[in-house]
């Protein structure tokens, strides 16, 4: 009796179970049925949205940022993915992935309907959906509503992709259906070997083809084919790098199941034994990409032009996030010849280790309608490990906390020949001034010259060659110091004036951390402003060099030269226009104004150890207690500026060993640098091999 009635119960269960699945199926083929039916039908436009967005494939992709000729610096992704078309991919990895993840998948209509059953009543029995029984087209589904509509900002939406409910497996099942009635099966079959992961990052079969084997998908072996196949089925405990015994086992199944003859594509049974005789063969490391602006090529010289590209598209509209799921390519305007002199150069003088002292070098090509940066570097390398003397702060592109020094003057001499002045016109240059205008808190503002400044009177070039500290600022009260204020702004420290306070810091929103550093020099009445003490941008200060070689014409310092995004089309970016800052004639006499530095002037020494010969305009700078000094130079073809400054915890003072000597830090008031030592040598250096091949052309 007891036995009977187990039995009988048994039978019950299991009729009532078979009911239950056949409403179930019923209500995937008809969604407008009730119960399980209408929980469908709730996601139906959903879902509709789903199946075309899946017919596009349109996948997070990996965006590539090359130099100008077209050599990749970095690479920016979510998910590390090679988009690629059905053609791209190896008959081998068909027949793999269909073989041990989806053997009918050539002949279903998107639900495998004999394990869906099989699956339901086990599932129902259990009350969660624990065994599968999803086809490819169902897997492509669900992987791509974790991988691409939630993504990796979205993880609870993540999760709910992944639940294990009847639910879930119904919408599945439901767009499965969908899909197979727009789509082809290789449609099918390639998007989904698009956007299934692979591990370590990995997703897609032809960024598994690079990470694993550093080879194109078209180009995979049976082994290989096999091998990804296999890791598909549980990337974390496969990882042939780790678990090469598991691994291989698992490729060697698939390499069986693929010679199976029901399967569309199967191999034969003696390609198989053959295949399985080969060891896996996986690169080590793996061949994944860095991501980000760290490690690839020329990682720790590129970093610095790197991020200034992030932040100069951010400010265009292209942000982080789109930048690792857009596909873009984006080409730049770095030139590998200006990088590599200017780091090398760089290094030669400060070399990358030496501690507590950085040496920064910008390059802009002049223009009219472009100033293209040209390189972004210093001496420490671009990179996490401080004990190599690496940063992955841009010490190049922002402004820093360091001024420039008398580079400043040229803003005065600037603002005054706007106002008529001549470059010939004689200035007197007394040992010590007392300024009429300008205050030290509540003393008189008194100025001496720097060492080896002879007093005397002078002409207002030889001045900025010379570098007489009291002769500018008494320029400076002549001129405005509104009018020299504005003067940098115009000539090219746009961020440096207007966007940071006087710490160098970012101004917020909300006006909390202002005034900025005009507004502060201006209200302040800063007498000191042209003996620039105040925080500076390397690259900034290299674009008022290209202003002036562009005959007065400013431009954004532009590190983009072109992109396109994932389909080839190009991007349009809405890059501020270049605008008038001063006329030809004020940029031309600025330009002869500065002409005397190499030859006349506090350049002169590191000139003449370079063996250089051709007309340029410079200025040097250094700051009162010798933690910083600078050199701000330019040819009609390039403008370069260089800043070498004390970047430890507690500044000091910088002294200049001379020779081959490379300069090291000696106390908080000690110091010796100027700008004509190591920020000239470093200069010179550099743009001799800049200019290499490059024909002399004449100043304005």
């Amino acid at each position: 009796m007891i036995g009977a009635g187990v039995r009988s119960g048994v039978l019950l269960k299991m009729f009532g179970l078979c009911v239950l699945a056949g409403v179930l199926v019923a209500a995937l083929l008809l969604p407008m049925a009730t119960g399980a039916g209408a929980m469908v039908n709730q996601t139906t436009d959903a879902m509709s949205k789903m199946s075309s967005s899946l017919a596009r494939q349109d996948m997070p992709q990996v965006s590539t940022v090359t130099d100008k000729d077209g050599e990749p610096i970095a690479y920016f992704f979510d998910d590390y993915r090679v988009e690629t078309g059905s053609d791209e991919i190896s008959e081998y990895m068909k027949a793999a992935i269909t073989a041990v993840e989806d053997k009918r998948f050539w002949d279903h209509g998107g639900v495998d309907w004999h394990g869906t059953m099989r699956a339901l009543a086990t599932n129902l029995s259990s009350g969660e959906a624990s065994q599968g029984a999803s086809t490819i087209t169902q897997q492509y589904v669900k992987n791509y509503l974790v991988h691409v509509v939630a993504g990796s900002d979205n993880p609870i939406e993540a999760e709910k992709a992944k639940e294990t409910t009847i639910a879930r497996k119904l919408r599945e099942a439901k767009i499965a259906v969908e899909l197979e009635r727009t789509m082809t099966k290789e449609e099918i079959l390639t998007g989904y070997l698009n956007v299934v992961p692979f591990g370590n990052q990995t997703f897609g079969v032809g960024a598994a083809s690079q990470t694993y084997f550093g080879t194109t998908p078209d180009k995979l072996t049976i082994a290989q084919s096999a091998l990804l196949a296999a890791i598909v089925n549980a990337p974390g405990s496969l990882n042939p790098n780790s678990n090469p015994e598991d691994a291989k086992r698992r490729r060697d199944l698939v390499i069986d199941l693929m010679t199976d003859p029901t399967n569309n594509k199967f191999i034969t049974k003696e390609d198989a034994e053959r295949a399985k005789q080969e060891p896996l063969n996986t690169l080590s490391p793996l061949g994944r990409p860095p991501n980000g602006c760290v490690g690839v090529g020329d990682g720790t010289t590129d970093g610095f032009f790197c991020t200034y590209v992030v932040d100069y598209l951010d400010n265009l509209g292209i942000d982080r996030k789109m930048l690792k799921t857009g596909g873009y390519t984006i080409r730049t305007t770095l030139d590998r010849k200006s990088t590599d002199a200017a780091k090398a150069a760089a290094e030669a003088q400060v070399p990358t280790q030496t501690e507590g002292i950085a040496n920064a070098m910008a390059v802009v090509e002049p223009g009219q309608e472009k100033h293209k940066v040209r390189a972004l570097v210093a001496n420490r390398d671009f990179g996490n490990d401080a004990s190599k003397g690496q940063t992955a702060y841009d010490i190049v592109s922002r402004v820093q906390p360091f001024g420039a020094g008398s580079v400043y003057k040229v803003f005065t001499a600037a603002a005054a020949i706007e106002q008529g002045m001549s470059i010939h016109d004689v200035i007197d240059v007394p040992a010590s001034y007392t300024s009429r205008v300008y205050r030290n808190g509540n003393a008189p503002y008194t100025v001496s010259n720097a060492d080896g400044v002879a007093p005397g009177p002078r002409t207002l070039q030889m001045a900025l060659a010379t570098s007489p500290n009291t002769a500018f600022v008494a320029l400076s009260e002549r001129a405005g110091l509104d009018n020299v204020v504005d003067m940098a702004a115009r000539l090219g420290l746009r961020r440096g004036m207007n966007g940071v306070n006087t710490s160098g810091q970012s101004l917020k929103a909300d006006g909390s951390n202002g005034p900025s550093q005009a507004e502060a020099i201006k209200n302040g009445n800063r007498g000191a402003f042209t003996l620039g003490y105040t925080p500076t941008s390397v690259l900034e200060l290299s674009n008022v060099g290209a202003t002036i070689m562009s005959g007065g014409m400013y431009c954004p310092p532009t590190p983009i030269e072109e992109i396109k995004d994932r389909l080839g089309n190009p991007v349009p970016l809405n890059e501020a226009k270049c605008e008038r800052a001063v006329s030809p004639e004020v940029a031309a006499a600025l330009a002869q104004g500065m002409s005397k530095d190499d030859t006349d002037g506090t350049s002169r020494a590191a000139a003449q150890e370079a063996g250089w010969s051709r007309p340029m305009i410079g200025k040097t700078g250094t700051t009162q207690a010798h933690q910083s000094a600078a050199f701000l130079a330019a040819t009609p073809q390039f403008s370069g500026a260089v800043l070498t400054y004390s970047d430890g915890r507690i500044p000091q003072g910088i002294c200049d060993g001379g020779g081959s000597e490379p300069p090291r830090l000696c106390g908080k008031n000690g110091g010796n640098i100027y700008g004509g030592k190591v920020p000239a040598r470093t200069w010179f250096a550099a743009m001799n091999r800049i200019h290499e091949g490059l024909p002399v052309a004449p100043l304005p």
